[in-house]
């Protein structure tokens, strides 16, 4: 018998209803909002707990069938830098708890996501299970981009988090090795289940039709799409479309809240490499209207320094788009070299600049790789990827 749950997910700093692409909303808050909905609608009960950011908002939001959102007063209700967040727990904490309390409500499993909700977690000491997905880890990241240093507290947090959970969720083969070679966690207790995709909104469409909805012309079209900050290698991009042939290129750049910080750098560097006419800054777009952009799109271009997994990629190869990408993290395992996109060991602009060159002046590699793209993302559906977390939480919760 199919025996129902009530299930607890913290995500204290990623509210899972934020706008992608703004600010640090990103592929974490689509996980939680994607596998939260999923869960819902086959019977489960499901509260997602985050950090109150926006007073507008009311405490409680349905997101789904069977799924509410639950907003925790921790700080003022507004935005902050989710490094400053870590001080505000015991808040968070405390009044999670009244909630609980006020409900009457108790859990049978606990799944946390990023370092902060596996601190809370472990702080809670709810005597439930924990099953624990970090999405991206400080020792990682300090080693993809050494000049931007995560602090000290977050990797022992992330150590202790790993040493006590009930059992970890990865992204990718690559995130487990991570997981035992810098942080010594135990491999049996690690289970490997990608991201899913909603294979029904991201899915080939006529290009011509894409881009008359989005005003393009016959131009060549790049894609990036996500948070614009370093570690994303947006640098690394405007450099390999400055060594590209096509003067009837154009380099689409969804994601970001403002004109200042990094998008002010970038833009500083795309005229700084002449090519500033070429590239088209559009900010944060609605998740919905993404398909539009991959589908216009001749290439998705992720030139990120890391990737735990990468929502976007698997997007775009589910639209049927070709992925050129960094070797690194979970893109060694999400996109097939020389089937459905191309891998960049080197992280330069000249290796970037040569596989997409290839790949904008060959229309029938384009349409070849596309195909493939497409059925080979079919594994990744969220009813095929929530399968396999729910054999996880109901190991637990049988033992």
């Amino acid at each position: 018998m199919d025996v129902k749950m009530r299930i607890a997910q913290l995500s204290v700093h990623g509210c899972p209803l934020r706008p992608l692409g703004k600010g640090d909303a990103g592929g974490m808050n689509l996980y939680v909002r994607e596998l939260s909905r999923e869960l819902g609608r086959r019977g489960h009960k499901v509260d997602v707990f985050t950090r109150w950011h926006d007073p507008k908002e009311p405490e409680v939001m349905g997101i789904g069938e069977n799924a509410r959102l639950i907003h925790v007063v921790a700080g003022e209700e507004e935005d902050i830098p989710k490094q400053d967040i870590y001080r505000y727990l015991p808040e968070f904490l405390t009044n999670l708890r009244l909630f609980q309390e006020g409900e009457g409500v108790s859990y049978d499993l606990l799944h946390s996501h990023y370092w902060l909700s596996a601190s809370a977690a472990e702080k809670l000491q709810l005597r439930i299970p924990h099953v624990a997905s970090f999405h991206t880890l400080g020792e990682v990241k300090n080693r993809a981009r050494p000049e931007e240093r995560e602090p000290e507290l977050r990797i022992d947090t992330e150590r202790e988090a790993i040493a006590t959970a009930d059992r970890i969720i990865a992204f990718s083969d690559g995130e487990r090795d991570d997981l035992v070679r810098l942080y010594g966690a135990n491999r049996d207790r690690v289970e490997v289940i990608p991201c899913g995709v909603e294979l029904d909104l991201f899915r080939p469409m006529d290009k011509g039709k894409a881009r008359g909805e989005l005003g393009l012309d016959d131009t060549k079209v790049l894609l990036f799409a996500g948070r614009i900050q370093p570690l994303k290698g947006l640098d690394i991009l405007l450099k390999a479309v400055a060594c590209l042939d096509p003067s009837d290129l154009c380099l689409l750049i969804v994601g970001g809240d403002g004109e200042g910080g990094e998008v002010a750098r970038l833009r500083s560097l795309a005229g700084e490499l002449g090519i500033a006419e070429k590239v088209v800054f559009l900010g944060a777009v609605e998740h919905e209207r993404m398909p539009l952009f991959y589908n216009a799109a001749n290439v998705c271009v992720v030139p990120s320094y890391h990737e735990s997994f990468c929502l976007v990629a698997i997007e775009a190869l589910a639209c049927g788009t070709p992925v050129v990408a960094s070797r690194v993290g979970g893109l060694a395992t999400t996109i097939r070299h020389g089937e459905t996109g191309y891998l960049i060991a080197e992280l330069s602009a000249g290796a970037f600049a040569r596989r997409l060159q290839l790949l904008l002046d060959d229309e029938e590699l384009q349409r070849r790789m596309g195909a493939a793209a497409r059925a080979w993302v079919a594994k990744y559906s969220w009813s095929a990827v929530v399968d396999r977390v729910l054999e996880v939480y109901r190991s637990l919760v049988k033992a």
